[in-house]
């Protein structure tokens, strides 16, 4: 279910891109730029650009090596996919206290026209995180279960 929310919210937010830079472009052209609208598109887009890359992970179309999985066996491959996603995990958890303090340091600071807080922007990055982590517990535990032949 978390996976259709992440691709409702992705969708709308690409959606809502787009139809804001075409507005934004077609008032420029009319003489009444909206000042707001390259604010909004970027925080939209730092979503989007998030919630993708954790949709990525979850189909494994993320970038990635496959000349370990080309060349050994496929006990061996088990063994550094097992480690990999290990090291993420451990890498990604020691990154998330230091994600909540730059958000909670960034709020007080206001961006643009808006004066939205830079917090919204900085935001990203810990939910990015934390849903990579949920997704690479996921793949690790599918991975720790026994392969039936």
């Amino acid at each position: 279910m978390l996976r259709r929310i992440e691709v409702a919210c992705a969708s709308i937010l690409l959606c809502a891109v787009v139809l804001l830079v075409g507005l934004a472009a077609i008032s420029r052209a009319l003489g009444s730029p909206i000042i707001w609208s390259i604010e909004i598109a970027q925080l939209m887009f730092l979503w989007l650009c998030v919630l993708a890359i954790d949709l990525g992970l979850q189909d494994e179309r993320h970038f990635g090596l496959q000349i370990l999985q080309d060349n050994l066996p496929s006990s061996v491959c088990r063994f550094f996919e097992i480690l990999n996603i290990v090291i993420v995990i451990a890498l990604l958890g020691y990154l998330v206290p230091f994600a909540w303090r730059n958000m909670v340091i960034m709020h007080a600071r206001l961006d643009g026209a808006l004066q939205i807080p830079v917090s919204y922007y900085h935001a990203a990055m810990l939910v990015g995180f934390v849903l990579m982590v949920r997704t690479l517990v996921v793949k690790l535990i599918a991975a720790l279960k026994p392969k039936v032949a």
